[in-house]
């Protein structure tokens, strides 16, 4: 039998209909080998549940937590002010301003409790994803090759989506 391995992200969600955005995240975490866990918790129905995650997320040995939410978002700044780990908050679209109060509730933080924002929707997914995997690269040497290797790959992309287009001219 394969041992799972620790969890060294956590991603957060505050309800369930933010699943299918954050499945961009999950894949980056799984491209690079990361293991996570994921729970659905709200900063304002499940305060407490919230609270006692963060502040027993380091003791856990998870080192980035993720927290995705839309409408009122304080997800994320509820998790960063009961946590030293660093949080990244990714906003979700929808609701009556499409995402921009989730975007302004994840990125306006007080002095000392940061979150790091990332975009919208499905691309913030994607690069939360990203972003939790450079913080852990930081200590971990294969995980940084293997984000090297990545950048190289979708620079090879490029170029070749644009050999494709001089062909066509």
């Amino acid at each position: 039998m394969m041992e799972e391995k620790q969890a060294v992200v956590g991603l957060i969600m505050g309800s369930d209909s933010d699943w299918s955005t954050m499945q961009r995240c999950v894949a980056v975490l799984k491209m690079f080998d990361i293991p996570f866990e994921a729970h659905i918790m709200s900063a304002h129905r499940t305060p407490a549940r919230a609270a006692d995650y963060a502040a027993e997320a380091e003791k856990r040995g998870l080192q980035v937590l993720i927290c995705a939410a839309g409408l009122a978002a304080h997800l994320a700044g509820v998790i960063a002010g009961h946590t030293i780990l660093p949080v990244i908050g990714v906003p979700m679209k929808g609701g009556a301003l499409d995402g921009l109060d989730a975007l302004l509730a994840t990125v306006q933080m007080p002095g000392g409790i940061p979150v790091a924002t990332v975009a919208l929707g499905n691309a913030g997914a994607t690069n939360a994803g990203m972003l939790a995997a450079q913080i852990l690269a930081i200590s971990n040497f294969e995980l940084r090759q293997r984000l090297h290797n990545y950048k190289v790959s979708m620079a090879e992309k490029v170029a070749e989506a644009d050999m494709r287009l001089q062909e066509m001219l």
